[in-house]
Formats: structure tokens, sequence, C-alpha cells
């Protein structure tokens, strides 16, 4: 009889095994082939493209750069940008309003919002921007005041008119207004989705504690929705701002001479050189578009700390 502490039959035990020498594992990585091939040929095709932008003489790159910085154009740019931030801060105040009204449960304010939304983005913005520009078809002259003022008069035997304020259409709606106009109100059906949006990813909770409390419908909206919404508005938003500086271009169509566009593509029709001076555009609007992405980045970080923790724990 085996004592207890005597091995007994069977596979031995991970203690009583002998000690084997690990050998090394030699990773070997996988080839992919395709992707090399695929990479050379996408040289190929860069090397190709540098050669033609040097080589081929419709750039013209010396009258190019002589004409893209003339004053003209300068003062395009800053007419571009002014478009493009009053379009914005229209839309954006435009997007709140309509926004609020859309979920406010008045069936009127309701239906209003989403006749507006409707129409506005359902309606291409270039033709709205023509059709703002004619708008003075439509009405000669802008009034306010009392309507039917004739037949009131005329009815207490009295004459003159009850217009307290009148003025040439022409001279209201000059081309960079009516474009202006076209832009914000366009801006502003797309502003009302994406605040709509983001007022519904906050917690309806939230908004049930603070009105407990005694706090006001707009206080509430204030203080605590609109700040948690943001997180959510503000990406869409600088995509949004982004798109509306692209979008400017469509006032050379109104038209509005001193929209930078318009002044690069009248320099190529004067001097029979249109596409040297597009590609001028494109460089412009890529310079712009690239600066306000940098300043989207940092906004964005702004209004997510957690997403800047995380990038910031990643780079440690």
């Amino acid at each position: 009889m085996s004592s207890p502490s005597e091995p007994t039959g069977g596979p031995k035990s991970a203690a009583t095994a002998p000690d084997r020498p690990v050998e090394p594992v030699t990773a070997v990585p996988v080839r992919y082939p395709e992707r090399w091939v695929a990479a050379a040929f996408i040289l190929v095709l860069a090397a190709m493209f540098v050669h033609m932008l040097v080589t081929n003489d419709a750039f013209d790159w010396p009258f190019m750069f002589e004409n893209m910085f003339s004053e003209p154009v300068v003062r395009g740019v800053g007419v571009t940008l002014s478009a493009t931030l009053l379009s914005m801060l229209i839309g954006v105040v435009l997007g709140i309003l309509l926004a609020v009204m859309r979920l406010s449960g008045n069936p009127v304010l309701v239906s209003v919002s989403w006749l507006y939304t409707w129409f506005f983005r359902g309606v291409p913005r270039l033709v709205l921007a023509v059709l703002f520009g004619n708008l003075a078809i439509l009405y000669s002259t802008i009034e306010l005041g009392v309507p039917f003022d004739n037949y009131l008069m005329a009815a207490f035997g009295l004459e003159g008119d009850l217009r307290f304020f009148e003025i040439d259409a022409r001279t209201l709606l000059s081309g960079y207004t009516a474009g202006l106009l076209a832009l914000s109100l366009s801006e502003g059906a797309y502003m009302a989705e994406i605040i709509r949006a983001g007022l519904q990813s906050v917690d309806k909770g939230q908004t049930e504690a603070a009105q407990a409390l005694g706090m006001s419908r707009a206080k509430v909206l204030w203080r605590i929705t609109l700040p948690q919404a943001m997180r959510v508005v503000i990406p869409p938003t600088g995509n949004e701002t982004i798109a509306m500086l692209k979008d400017t271009a469509l006032l050379a169509y109104v038209p509005v001479t001193i929209e930078l566009f318009y002044q690069l593509q009248a320099i190529g029709t004067r001097s029979y050189q249109i596409f040297p001076m597009l590609v001028a555009a494109c460089l412009w609007y890529l310079a712009i578009t690239s600066v306000l992405m940098v300043g989207q980045y940092f906004v964005e970080r702004r209004f997510n700390p957690g997403q800047r923790g995380r990038v910031t724990g990643g780079a440690h």
C-alpha cells in the first residue's frame, strides 16, 4: 500500500514535470503585396499631377499670383467673410427660434416652423439668391402703415394717407442685402433642425427638475438645456459655417460685384485668362476653409471636455 506522499499513476502534475526550455517564437509578418502595388500606382498618379501643375502653361502661375492678391480681390475676401459671418449669425438666431417653436407644443407655432423649414430646405440657395435679387419686381416700394388707408381716409372725408415709412425696394434690397437675406433665411432652416436635435438630446429629467425648483421656461432653456445641447450642435454648426463660406460664391449671380468669386471671374474675363483665376478662387476658398476648420477644432474641444480629456490621456 502506497503512502499518501508517493505519486500515484496517471499524468505527471505540473509541479513534478521537468522544466523544458522555452523556444523563442519568431513572428513572421503577413505580406500584403497588393498594398505596395496600390501605393506605387498612387505615387505615379501624384507625380503625374505635380508634373502637370509645373509644366502646363494653362495655369500661368506668375499671372495668377500677381492678380489674386490685387486690391479688388482682397476687398472681395472681406465681403465674403462678412457675408459668411452675418449669414451664420442670423441663421443661428432664426434656428433657435424655429427649434423652440417646433418643440413648443403649440399647433400654430409648430406648423409655422415646419412650413418655414420645409420651404427653405426645399428650394436651392442659388434660386433663392436670384429670387431675392429680383424682389423689386414684386414691390416697387416697401411701405409701412395702416392697410386700406385710402378707403379709411375717404370714409372720414380726410385727405392724405396713413403710411409711416416708404422706401424704394431697389434701394433697400441691394445686391448684397438680397443675397444676405437669401443665405440667412436658408441657413435658418438647416440650423433649426440641428438645434432641435441638440435640444432633444438633453435628458428631459433635468428640465423637469429645474422647473420643479421654480425656474421659468426661458431660464431653463438658457441655463440648462442650451449649454448641454451645444455639444451636439457645435460640430454640425462648424460644418454649416464652412459650407456657408463656399455658398457665398452664389452672390455673384445676384449679382454682388464686390464678392470674391465675382472679382476673380471679372479679372479672368478681362484678361482672357479664365482658368488661372478659377484656380485662384479654389486656392482662396481652400485657405479660408482651412482656417475655419482649425477654429472649429478648438471650439469643439472647448465645448466637449470629455473628448479633450481622452485626447490628453492618450498622449500620455
